[in-house]
């Protein structure tokens, strides 16, 4: 009984010693913090493992990090695996989606990413834009006659209107010359002439009476205005007028009509007829309706692939540039050495135990060994 005794004695203080001692070892990892002085001399073993080599191990992180975990080559096959270019597909198609479905304006839309008053901004770029184009051409072409500078078919386009201009002319003259006005217009006037030739005008006014001149004037007057011939006439001339005009050269035109107005006259025909604003007081949805589905089935995929396929053909350059060996670097040596304790024990806390446990059991044979060999000896 004795002899058992002793030998149980010797298992539990071999374990004991082997348990404590490789606990202790790996507390000695981590702990103490900071190194330990006494009489101005370092205690060796202090700090621990852990903190006296954390620079090297966020080092050694960082490299592991990059050449085995994190590498160009993990990453492209990655973004080449169809599941993959799926999801992101997928997700892509999810987000247009609601996008398209909000009731926002473009408008709305662009002062969410911080452009205020977009409207407004994008009418004063084009009247900005047409005042500098317009700056551009009138001094590059200062020296040149009109027709050389403008368009044929801007020209041509003139030239087509010149008979609507003539028969809007003289059916506006007919209506003048037709209303009481008129007809008292040609009243004074035949007055003023028949006054101007003294006596010779006095003989007609006494020759005709009573019977006005104008009541006989006016008919033939509209009779022809309303002639082939005065339209002919007048077309004419104004035909012979634009072919004048034509050869005045761009410094002419603007001596007589200034820079500016031509820019504000120019600014409110461009801006309308461009019709941004309808687009951008419209929300996205409807104006992508027409091409939804295009959107969403083809032109979305193609987008998706096509920037992962660029992403992918660089991804070398992105991870060097990204330096992900610094950023881990940079984040481990951040850590408290009290959280990379915890972070270290959260992940190998099972293997720490078992490690113990081991010394333990080690520790108890050792004990059995050593009690076995003393009454040997004895």
């Amino acid at each position: 009984m004795g002899l058992f005794f002793y030998l149980l004695f010797m298992i539990v203080v071999g374990a004991l010693i082997g348990g404590v001692t490789n606990a202790l070892a790996i507390k000695m990892l981590f702990r103490p913090y900071k190194p330990i002085y006494i009489g101005g001399k370092r205690l060796p073993f202090t700090p621990g493992l852990i903190p006296k080599r954390r620079q090297e191990l966020a080092q050694q992180l960082g490299r592991m990090v990059v050449e085995h975990l994190l590498t160009p080559e993990g990453i492209r096959r990655k973004m080449n695996d169809e599941k993959f270019i799926q999801e992101m597909v997928n997700g892509a198609q999810k987000e247009v989606e609601k996008w398209l479905q909000s009731e926002r304006t473009i408008a709305e839309w662009l002062e969410k990413v911080g452009v205020e008053q977009p409207i407004k901004k994008m009418n004063e770029k084009i009247g900005e834009y047409v005042e500098k184009r317009y700056g551009e051409i009138a001094e590059r072409n200062q020296n040149r006659p009109i027709h050389e500078v403008f368009p044929q078919s801007v020209l041509y386009k003139v030239e087509e209107t010149i008979p609507s201009v003539a028969s809007y002319i003289l059916a506006k003259i007919s209506e003048y010359f037709e209303s009481e006005e008129g007809k008292q217009r040609i009243d004074a006037m035949i007055n003023e002439f028949l006054q101007s030739r003294g006596m010779f005008g006095n003989m007609i006014q006494m020759f005709l009476g009573n019977v006005s001149l104008a009541d006989k004037v006016q008919p033939e007057i509209i009779k022809f205005l309303h002639s082939d011939g005065a339209k002919q006439l007048l077309l004419n001339l104004l035909m012979q007028e634009w072919e004048k005009v034509k050869t005045y050269r761009v410094s002419d035109l603007e001596r007589w009509i200034d820079r500016e107005t031509v820019v504000v006259f120019l600014k409110e025909k461009v801006i309308p007829n461009i019709g941004f604003e309808q687009y951008l007081t419209k929300p996205i949805g409807q104006i992508i309706l027409p091409y939804h589905e295009r959107l969403r089935n083809e032109w979305i995929p193609k987008l998706v692939r096509s920037f992962i396929q660029a992403l992918t053909e660089r991804v070398d350059v992105w991870v060097e540039r990204l330096q992900l060996e610094e950023i881990v670097r940079t984040e481990v040596e951040s850590f408290s050495v009290e959280r990379l304790e915890a972070m270290i024990l959260e992940i190998s806390r099972r293997e720490f135990k078992m490690i113990t446990y081991v010394g333990a059991l080690l520790g108890g044979i050792i004990g059995l060994l050593q009690g076995i060999i003393g009454m040997v000896i004895q």
